[in-house]
């Protein structure tokens, strides 16, 4: 064989492995645990990717919750300590703070512990949920305590994903990891839809079994906690509150009479809307919100 001949076979022979490497699945990350405070879930390749720059407002400008609020801290300090504690179940009124409690709530018990194992908050998808046992798997020897966290969650008619979450929270031989807890929000106190449940009932052959089967998920956490719609006095607060964080200055009575008028064009009064309001404000005034 030439030495052109094989120069021609080893450039083919260069051209295949790069064309085969291409093909290969890239490497999963490695995750580094140790590496941030907050996490999101990365199902597929599955490994942990490190929040930076946390989405969160500082506990005391959630208003209207008071003593919901003093309850996920007091259960979440305990978990942090390593004394048992209870899985969460965070329900009601679409825009009361749900998410905006659990991170808040994280980061005052970090700011106050001494220790240097820090709490982890580890956000899980919805349509993850099914991968729950592999991301329980991967936390169970890790030297730190960590909160599950899936916002918004529920199931729709087909879904049966919600059995691999029964399963991981409180059933199957291993059971839960001592070190893990799970916190969820939902507008649906049972995570299911009403009419579903009510089809259950009607059509199945003994229908009681059938809806205890189906609402027997939420009974795997421990603290239902109800967020429920505000006062017209309490969204005041909220804006009044955000307001002076903010350092915005604006006549009381005619903050009042803006926040009352957009409150009425959205159709509702909720944290959400006060903090959608205070953005408009803001921005009006030409003045920038505080991280």
């Amino acid at each position: 064989m030439t030495d052109s001949s094989i120069e021609a076979l080893n450039q083919k022979l260069d051209r295949l492995i790069e064309a085969v490497s291409r093909l290969a699945p890239p490497p999963v990350p490695q995750t580094d645990i140790g590496a941030a405070d907050c996490f999101v879930w990365q199902a597929d390749p599955g490994y942990l990717e490190p929040v930076r720059r946390v989405n969160r407002v500082d506990i005391g400008l959630i208003r209207g919750v008071d003593r919901v609020r003093d309850i996920l801290v007091d259960n979440t300090e305990r978990f942090a300590g390593g004394y048992p504690a209870n899985n969460v179940l965070l329900w009601g009124a679409r825009g009361m703070g749900k998410s905006s409690l659990v991170k808040a709530v994280h980061a005052q018990i970090n700011a106050r512990t001494k220790s240097d194992l820090t709490l982890k908050l580890i956000e899980i998808h919805r349509e993850d949920i099914d991968t729950l046992p592999k991301l329980m798997g991967l936390l169970k020897a890790a030297p730190f305590r960590f909160i599950l966290f899936c916002d918004d969650l529920s199931f729709d008619h087909d879904d049966t994903s919600y059995k691999s979450l029964k399963a991981a929270l409180e059933g199957g031989v291993e059971g839960r990891p001592a070190n893990v807890i799970f916190y969820a929000t939902s507008n649906r106190r049972h995570l299911l839809p009403r009419d579903m449940i009510d089809n259950e009932r009607s059509t199945a052959i003994n229908p009681s079994e059938a809806v205890e089967e189906k609402v027997s998920l939420s009974d795997r956490f421990g603290l239902w906690l109800g967020f429920h719609k505000c006062s017209q006095d309490e969204y005041l607060d909220m804006i009044d509150g955000y307001v002076r964080h903010h350092g915005l200055v604006v006549d009381p009575e005619q903050l009042r009479a803006e926040a009352l008028e957009w409150a009425t064009t959205r159709g509702s009064r909720s944290g959400r809307v006060a903090w959608q309001f205070t953005q408009d404000l803001a921005g009006r005034l030409g003045k920038p919100l505080r991280d």
